[in-house]
This record gives C-alpha cells, sequence and structure tokens, in this order.
C-alpha cells in the first residue's frame, strides 16, 4: 500500500506483522485486528481513541503481551507519550501544522501527536535530539524519520552497523534498530524548532524515564545544544556536576561520566549541512566512535 498513508484510513492498512497467538495464518488486516481486540484489550481515552494514533496503541498493547518486563515498561511509557496533552502552545502548533500540511506531503496523513522514542529496549547506544520536525516525525510518527536530518541519521546508523536500512520513511517501512535507541528532549514539534524551557522541562520526565528503563546505555550522542543539556539535566549530572565540571558542547567532544561515554554533535539540520558547518566525513566520525567503544 506504499510507504505514506495517502487517502487511505489507517484502519484499512494492513497489520500482518502485528498478531496474536489466535490470529489467523496469514496475520490480521487491521480491520480484524481491531475487532478481535474489542473483547482483549482496554480501551484508549480521550482524543486518541481514533485515527492513527489508535493503530499505534494497540499495537503497543499486543507487543507487551510478548517481550520482556523492560520493553513492556518503555511501552507502557510510548502510550503515555502519544497522549500527552501538557504543552498546548505545542499541541495547537502539531494539530495546525497536521491539518494544514506541507504542499510536497497533501496527500498524506500527519501524525500530529507527541513521538515516542524509538529503537532497541537493550540499547547500548543512545541517540538524543531537540525535537520532532514539523513535517518529518509530527508527519510520520517516528524520530527522525522523513526529513533531511533523519536521512543523515539513519545513513550513519546503517553504515556502522545500527540500523536494518539506510533509509527511514514511514513507520511501516520495515526499519529496526539494533543496539541503539532515539529519544529527543521534546516530543511534540515546536515552532521555529524552539521549544520554551517550561516545555522542555515539562517534557523531561519522559526522557528521565527512558533513561532508567535503557539500562544497558554506554554511549550517548546529544545532537544539538539543546539536546546536550536536556540529557544532562534528565540524566541527574547537570545538578551533580559544578557548573565548571560539566561536559562542555562541541562537536565531537567527549566526556566519561562513570561507565558512561558522552559525545556531543552538532545536530545534522540543514543549516548546519548545507553549510558545510557539519560535514558527512565529521558527522561518520561520531559514530565510528561509538563503534569502537561499544567494541572494546
Amino acid at each position: 500500500m506504499g510507504r505514506f498513508l495517502t487517502s487511505e484510513h489507517p484502519g484499512e492498512r494492513s497489520l500482518s506483522g502485528v498478531a496474536s497467538p489466535e490470529s489467523p495464518k496469514n496475520g490480521w488486516t487491521s480491520l480484524q485486528f481491531l475487532r478481535h481486540l474489542d473483547h482483549h484489550r482496554p480501551e484508549p481515552r480521550g482524543p486518541y481513541a481514533r485515527g492513527p494514533a489508535r493503530i499505534q496503541l494497540y499495537a503497543i498493547w499486543i507487543y507487551m503481551t510478548r517481550v520482556s518486563p523492560g520493553a513492556q515498561e518503555l511501552a507502557v511509557l510510548s502510550r503515555e507519550i502519544v497522549e500527552c496533552a501538557r504543552c498546548p502552545r505545542l499541541r495547537t502548533h502539531c494539530r495546525e501544522t497536521a491539518r494544514a500540511r506541507k504542499r510536497q506531503f497533501k496527500t498524506h496523513r500527519y501524525w500530529g501527536l507527541p513521538v515516542p522514542g524509538f529503537g532497541d529496549p537493550d540499547a547500548r547506544l543512545l541517540v538524543v535530539g531537540l525535537a520532532p520536525a514539523a513535517h518529518g516525525a509530527n508527519r510520520t510518527g517516528r524520530m527522525f524519520t522523513g526529513d533531511s536530518s533523519g536521512d543523515w541519521l539513519y545513513e550513519a546508523l546503517y553504515r556502522f552497523g545500527f540500523a536494518s536500512q539506510p533509509e527511514s520513511v514511514g513507520r511501516d517501512d520495515g526499519l529496526t534498530l539494533r543496539d541503539c535507541f532515539i529519544t529527543a528532549a521534546a516530543r511534540c514539534a515546536p515552532p521555529g524548532n524552539r521549544p520554551t524551557a517550561r516545555e522542555l522541562a515539562a517534557c523531561r520526565g519522559y526522557l528521565e524515564r527512558e533513561l532508567t528503563l535503557l539500562n544497558r546505555v554506554r554511549v550517548v550522542v546529544t545532537l544539538g545544544g539543546i539536546a546536550h543539556q536536556a540529557w544532562l539535566r534528565a540524566s541527574g549530572w547537570w545538578d551533580r556536576l559544578s557548573p565548571a565540571g560539566r561536559p562542555e558542547f562541541g562537536h565531537l567532544v567527549e566526556s566519561v561520566l562513570e561507565n558512561l561515554t558522552l559525545i556531543s554533535s552538532y545536530h545534522p539540520s540543514r543549516q548546519n549541512t548545507n553549510t558545510g558547518r557539519l560535514t558527512r566525513e565529521m558527522w561518520h566520525a561520531v559514530f565510528e566512535r561509538c563503534r569502537t567503544i561499544l567494541a572494546g
């Protein structure tokens, strides 16, 4: 049915990869899947009981019945993130962007909701970005998916063995991450790519919980100064260290914090990549270093 949602309603799309022990041999169509779940799962509440979020929340519910307790807790957290409405300015912006749509994506059905983290629950590499892009993750519903920054990120992750493919275009494109988890300082696309300090603080609890659940992480890559500070705050290092002792932000600046290595990097935004501030060689060096540390 293609890589993007077009005029099809999400309820009409195949979910053959998500099945229960009672599912048909070839998997459910999503309509069969939802009818089956009517008898076996709690009902999503509020404005998220319909549309793309309904499909994702039900997929999360099935996923929780088949994985480890840690992965289950991440799935619960993902559901909470998708249903979050703490920041009215951000929620309004995401809905309006999803309603108006960019000309290039006029036929796409936008996600328009908070975006949860994505990746391997047993990851040793954690990548922290700023926030979903208005016409990237806010459209596709997956971190760094569907925009130029994601093109750079997933190409590098694939090159160094952390991703199953070099492109990320939609939630149904078959991409999986290996030993890597991607998250962000904010979960909603902010106007002008600038979340306020209050909005970042409101979102911090989600990052804190992810850090607790992702207990095998050995290397953290922060993309941009805001993501760098957000991770330091969420991890507790901001308060534990004096201002002079906090790891500085800069490209490929590496800091060792007990048994964890923090690597900061320029964000692969067009502003950085088009101007040459961040070159492909500089970018690949970040993930080459990650691979070297994890191989040690």
